[in-house]
């Protein structure tokens, strides 16, 4: 993937890959915390520097829920969406509303050639649904 990228291989980046692929929707701590495991010695800006590279080569994306901080999945080369928890920050994926990207239609494209949608669910998942009602 990095060759086919025009990415040198690396011991970082192939640790940050594993980690963003182990641990969907990762935050940079999450995705640090893992990468220490295998490299000890790897600095949390080299982490930042690896997850700026492999989102420019799209090999990874970020995506950044309101009120969240950037978030990175090995899910690319699709235009799927995302369903957040308003309860505990929980993240899935959920595939494209409704045919080919960006499989929404905005009223008026600006002059803009529209290629993404970008769309965010809100609610609460399974386990804080539960939690929720058995407080009411």
């Amino acid at each position: 993937m990095l060759r086919a990228a025009s990415l040198r291989v690396t011991r970082p980046r192939v640790a940050v890959l594993d980690a963003v692929a182990a641990h969907p929707h990762a935050d940079t701590d999450t995705v640090f915390t893992s990468v220490r495991t295998v490299l000890p010695e790897v600095s949390r800006q080299a982490v930042y520097d690896v997850l700026g590279a492999l989102t420019r080569a799209g090999l990874v994306r970020r995506i950044e829920p309101a009120g969240s901080v950037a978030r990175y999945e090995s899910r690319v080369g699709d235009n799927h969406h995302h369903v957040v928890c308003r309860s505990c920050g929980a993240i899935a994926d959920v595939d494209c509303a409704v045919g080919e990207a960006p499989c929404l239609t905005a009223s008026t494209s600006n002059g803009f050639e529209i290629d993404e949608a970008e769309v965010i669910y809100w609610g609460h998942c399974p386990q804080c649904t539960i939690e929720r009602r058995a407080r009411t």
